[in-house]
């Protein structure tokens, strides 16, 4: 089975309902119509509701076969306002202040996840990455024993030309530009975690740098090999190495003359890259020149699912996130 078929079927075992606060994109629409119809999700779709009809019928749909919530007549609006009221009093937020807040739809929607009143919810595609990722940290929070809110990219091999077929997990791609070692070790925990709940397999870790298992003597190196021992302590039952050059992480005949010791043996499925920086650079040369396919950024570590799309999205991405969210939301 295909990494995506197996997360298809997980969502479709249990169709979470998954809020859209960006309800006007026709992208947005698309998406959430087909993650319907194919029955992965109870897509709700937010905003203006003369709006939000106008865009489904464009797509092809029926204004009654997919939930639209116009926040600006919606029966609990008032209990989110209050509701955020209450989180955020002690910062000195007053209640007018927040019902302007909860006017916002990534707040609107991010309440209704903390309310349990859906599982999750997904923005992006209009949003900044820095708005989406706010408004999740601020309204549903740091899961538990999690220090930080990291992202990743799943990154799907299919292709005949790739040297292995499946799904491997690239962090942290979107978030923490320069993670501290404590950092790093947090990611690698929540990847496993995360790989684990989405394709149903053990992690095997991989902590990236330019130099393999001490080949290389330099601070940023240094930094790595504290995180993988930080991880350790953490988590002694993952399988987790480092710090590793990619090939000696990811092809078995150089794991074999660089890192002939290390339990990864060239097959890792969880990369943690040093810096945002490397991340980002690395997961799109993976997709551009190496035709993998790349869904995400994904969060991790939050307490509920909440996802952020690129603004450059498609209605496919938008529909395979719907997918991953409602997998999330399915694993809890």
């Amino acid at each position: 089975m295909q990494p995506m078929d197996r997360i298809l079927e997980t969502a479709r075992k249990k169709p979470a309902r998954i809020v859209l606060p960006e309800g006007e994109d026709p992208r947005i629409v698309s998406g959430a119509l087909r993650a319907l119809r194919d029955g992965i999700a109870q897509p709700v779709l937010i905003g203006p509701r003369a709006s939000v009809d106008a865009q489904v019928k464009e797509a092809g749909g029926n204004v009654g076969e997919i939930e639209i919530i116009d926040p600006a007549t919606h029966d609990k609006t008032g209990h989110y306002e209050h509701a955020y009221h209450k989180l955020r009093e002690h910062k000195g937020l007053s209640l007018e202040n927040a019902k302007r807040a909860v006017a916002d739809p990534l707040v609107f929607a991010a309440l209704m996840v903390r309310e349990g009143d859906a599982q999750g919810t997904i923005g992006g595609a209009v949003a900044t990455t820095a708005a989406t990722v706010r408004a999740a940290l601020q309204v549903i929070g740091r899961g538990p024993g999690v220090s930080t809110v990291s992202s990743f990219f799943l990154m799907l091999m299919n292709q005949e030309h790739h040297p292995k077929q499946g799904a491997i997990i690239f962090a942290d791609c979107g978030l923490i530009v320069e993670p501290s070692s404590e950092e790093l070790a947090q990611i690698a925990l929540s990847s496993a975690e995360s790989f684990k709940a989405l394709l149903g397999e053990d992690a095997r870790v991989a902590f990236l740098s330019f130099s393999t298992m001490g080949s290389a003597r330099h601070k940023r190196v240094e930094h790595v090999a504290e995180a993988v021992s930080l991880a350790r302590a953490q988590n002694a039952d993952l399988v987790m190495d480092g710090e590793f050059q990619f090939d000696s992480a990811f092809v078995p005949a150089v794991a074999a003359s660089k890192a002939k010791d290390s339990a990864i043996q060239g097959d890792a499925n969880v990369f943690v890259f040093p810096s945002l920086e490397a991340g980002n650079i690395g997961y799109k040369i993976a997709q551009r020149i190496g035709g993998a396919g790349a869904i995400g950024p994904i969060l991790q570590g939050l307490n509920r699912p909440a996802n952020d799309l690129s603004r450059g999205c498609s209605a496919d991405d938008v529909y395979n996130l719907i997918a991953v969210t409602g997998a999330q939301a399915a694993s809890l």
